[in-house]
This record gives C-alpha cells, structure tokens and sequence, in this order.
C-alpha cells in the first residue's frame, strides 16, 4: 500500500494529503474488524453472514457502494466498464474521511484483487464566521435558498471561485454578494452587454465572429484558455476561473483603449465578439446557464442583463 502511493499508481491530491497517509502507515497499520455488535449499532445494517448478533461496520458497507452499486456481485457489464476497466476512477472526498478512502478502501480492492481507483481528490471544509456548521449553533446556509434567491450559477461561482479546493474556506452573505456584484453583473454581465449593444448598433454579423480576432486578440484567448485547462488538471477550480477572468478584464482594457463607439470600427467590434463567444465556451463546465444564455445573445444580438446587480 504504501508503495502504491509513494509511486503515484493512487494519486492522492493534494501534496499534503498524501504526506498524512504515508504518516499514518509509517506508524504501523494494524488490523479492523468489520463488523460491529447489534447492540452497538442499535439494530441498524446489514447482519453479518453466519452471525446473527454482528452487523457489518458502516464504512465496510459504504465503502463497498461504490462497486455493488455498479453490479459487482454478479460481475456484469456496468461494474467491467465503469470499475474494472475504467483508467479514470476519480474519488472526490472531503478531508475528514480520507483515512477511510485512502488506506482502508484500497486494501479491501487489493484483497478482492480488483481494480484501483486512480485518483483521490481531497477537498476542505465550508465554515461560515471561521466556524463550522452546525445546528446548535444555528448558522447552516441551505444551498436550497442561495439557489432559490441569486440562481444555480452565481451559487456555483462563488464556491468555485472563493474558496481553494483543497482547503476550509468561509462563507458570508456579504462575501458572496460582493463577489457576485464584483466579478458577475460588474464584470462578465457588463462585458455582455457592451459588446452586444456595440454589434447590433453596427450592425455586425455575430455569424462572421470566428473571421476576426486579431493577433494580439488571439494571443491572449489561447493564453487563457492553456492556463485554465492547465489549472483544471490540478483541480484548481479557482485558479482557472481567474484566468477566464483575465480574459474579460483584457477586454475591458482593450474596449477602453480602441473606443470603437467613436471610431465605428468593426473589426474591434468582431474581435469583442470573438472573444466573449470564447470567454462563454470556457465557462460551459462551471456556468452553464450563463454560457448558454451569452451565446444565444451573440447571436440573436439581443441584451438581457446576465445579473442584476443586487
């Protein structure tokens, strides 16, 4: 096992985590019984086979989900495709059960001689006033509500954006709608708008935006889009969002300086164009509403605020 991890056959994101788990083998693994007393568990699991009075351990039985859930005990075709012959498993955890993930459940594979996952992603905690939440103290932040309140992608975006993957981070209200203010309605929603109220004043075919895109505009969008791909291999969710954002405070910057609503100058109109039907493709995989909702505004030419401000 601990040869597996040293060599990276069970990459275990980030760094930190996996130097934890070779910790812990380093002080000596000892053997854990997989089932627990009826009484212990208050009468709740799956009984032990040829036992009565055991259950089996919880963790035992969670652990084991991730492949009887796909068909392992009979062995059909979803648990081959998906578990045996699948090169990409991918484990995305937080970092209160890696224990249990990284040493207990790659054990019971080894011992069943079955497939490995290839990668454990380990993420931190969401607090809220530097506090973890809890009931007792009354500060849970349903998702349901945010959701229900700001929409599915503004939620989406501040917890991708604000907090690093692999660590705690805090939540506020006021952090959250800074943010959105910021970054969403200031920044992306803005954008938006100009660029679209700029084409469809000169009257330019949102069609014929894969035409232009000058050199230097073409610089700066292959840029953004290696940098963020590159963050994404590393599950730098943040990361990579700043770099998309790069992209559109390049626009601002370029918008600024060309001035195309003194000049008329269409091919800055289209190099805008070119660049916000990129900027929308690049945010397909964290804000998909927003990408749809950009691109039909290309191309229909017609403004509708992507955020209000709030």
């Amino acid at each position: 096992l601990k040869e597996i991890i040293e060599k990276n056959r069970i990459e275990i994101i980030p760094p930190e985590r996996k130097r934890e788990v070779l910790s812990v083998i380093k002080q000596g693994l000892e053997d854990i019984c997989i089932s627990r007393s009826v009484k212990r568990a208050h009468g709740w699991g799956i009984r032990t086979p040829g036992d009565n009075s055991q259950i089996v351990w919880v963790w035992f039985d969670a652990l084991a989900n991730y492949i009887t859930a796909l068909g392992y005990a009979d062995e059909g075709p979803r648990f081959q495709k998906f578990w045996q012959e699948n090169e990409n498993k991918l484990h995305i955890i937080g970092k209160g059960i890696s224990r249990f993930h990284c040493l207990y459940w790659p054990a019971i594979l080894l011992s069943a001689g079955l497939s490995l996952p290839k990668t454990i992603f380990i993420h931190g905690y969401i607090t809220v006033g530097k506090e973890k939440m809890s009931k007792s103290l009354g500060n849970v932040v349903s998702p349901f509500d945010l959701v229900e309140k700001y929409g599915t992608d503004p939620v989406r975006y501040f917890f991708l954006r604000e907090i690093p993957p692999s660590e705690d981070g805090d939540f506020s209200i006021e952090r959250f709608e800074s943010r959105y203010n910021t970054d969403l309605a200031n920044g992306l929603g803005n954008l938006t708008s100009r660029v679209i109220a700029l084409s469809k004043k000169l009257k330019i075919n949102p069609s014929l935006k894969k035409e232009f895109g000058s050199k230097e505009v073409r610089i700066e969008v292959e840029r953004a889009y290696r940098n963020s791909f590159k963050a994404l291999e590393h599950f730098s969710f943040n990361k990579s969002l700043e770099e998309i954002w790069s992209l559109i405070n390049f626009s601002d910057r370029y918008i600024e300086r060309e001035r195309p609503w003194e000049t008329k100058n269409k091919q800055v109109i289209g190099n805008l164009l070119f660049i916000l039907s990129e900027i929308a493709m690049m945010l397909k995989v964290f804000l998909p509403e927003t990408s749809k909702r950009t691109l039909k505004q290309i191309e229909t030419g017609e403004s509708k605020p992507l955020f209000p401000r709030i």
